[in-house]
């Protein structure tokens, strides 16, 4: 008998992709009571299971938590050995289960119960005990595993995983949960590094080069040289930025024979310059620089005032590619 390893490796993407079909186009009103109930929840989310889906349930628990919803895994046995102290009346309970009778799980069922915790259940069986008790019961509706034996837990566990992505993809999107906040929750690594913001890397107060409309040239190049940075925001009497002027624009002046001596920044500058906002990603920033063939970029605050001023090397320098 020939065993052609790609063919088989292949058909167990086919089943579980078939069985994530089957799952997506029977999702229904369940998976929203479950956003609703975890959306209004005032404490965390406590995910729950054994074997397998304990593993689903640790990696829910942590997508959930890196995404602006609160929560904890929670192993059911050692819940029964003195750990149920860390569900709270606030809580919400999330119990994977594939065959809903995992006995670890059922146990926790009556202090939870006692607590008036809503639990949401993830089962492959609409009559299990799991699914009896829930307040929300999701239903896989998984048919076939990918195991050739039909033992291992394969379609039913990316079956799982899959209501867990979308339930916090969902929550992230309600929640108004943006690129800034997931950055506060990934600081440590190349993940945090690419994921600073301009704030943490800005330049501010007297570093900041900023001359008037009306500033004589021969004063811009002073505050030019003197800051280093190879350009100056313009500002109008108000404070509001109008424009920039960089060591292009000058020897653009100078090449269409333009006086220094007579000239004011107002007859020099760039109208309209490129800029950053101080909480946006420091990696946006670089690909705005990168796409108009900037090094530095003017920082504003709301109300259209230079705030801080950031140059190419200085997130180069940070790690964040």
């Amino acid at each position: 008998m020939s065993f052609d390893i790609l063919t088989e490796a292949k058909k167990v993407f086919d089943t579980e992709i078939q069985e994530l079909i089957r799952l997506k186009e029977n999702l229904d009103e369940s998976f929203v009571k479950a956003v609703e109930i975890l959306l209004s929840c005032e404490g965390k989310v406590i995910t729950t299971g054994v074997g397998k889906s304990g593993h689903i349930a640790q990696k829910i628990a942590s997508t959930l938590s890196s995404t602006g919803t609160p929560a904890h895994f929670l192993h059911p046995s050692e819940a029964l050995h003195g750990d149920l102290g860390v569900i709270d009346y606030r809580d919400v309970l999330l119990a994977i289960s594939n065959s809903g009778e995992s006995p670890e799980v059922i146990s926790l069922i009556p202090y939870v119960k006692l607590l008036k915790v809503p639990i949401i259940a993830i089962t492959n069986r609409k009559d299990s005990t799991l699914a009896k008790y829930a307040d929300v019961h999701i239903f896989l509706n998984v048919k076939k595993e990918a195991c050739p034996l039909e033992l291992a837990p394969t379609s039913s566990s990316t079956a799982s995983l899959l209501v867990g992505d979308a339930l916090a993809m969902v929550l992230l999107q309600l929640r108004g949960f943006t690129k800034e906040d997931f950055a506060l929750r990934h600081p440590a690594g190349s993940l945090g590094r690419r994921l600073k913001v301009v704030r943490e890397l800005y330049h501010t107060g007297d570093e900041v080069p900023i001359v008037y409309e009306e500033t004589p040239m021969t004063d811009v190049i002073i505050e030019m040289t003197s800051k280093g940075f190879g350009a100056t925001a313009v500002i109008d009497k108000s404070g509001k930025l109008v424009g920039i002027i960089t060591d292009g624009d000058l020897r653009r002046f100078v090449k269409n024979g333009g006086d220094f001596n007579t000239a004011k920044a107002g007859d020099v500058m760039t109208k309209t310059p490129k800029t950053a906002k101080a909480n946006e990603l420091a990696a946006e920033a670089l690909k705005r620089m990168e796409d108009h063939k900037i090094t530095v970029l003017i920082v504003i605050d709301d109300e259209g005032k230079p705030e801080g001023i950031i140059h190419m090397h200085d997130i180069l320098k940070a790690g964040v590619l």
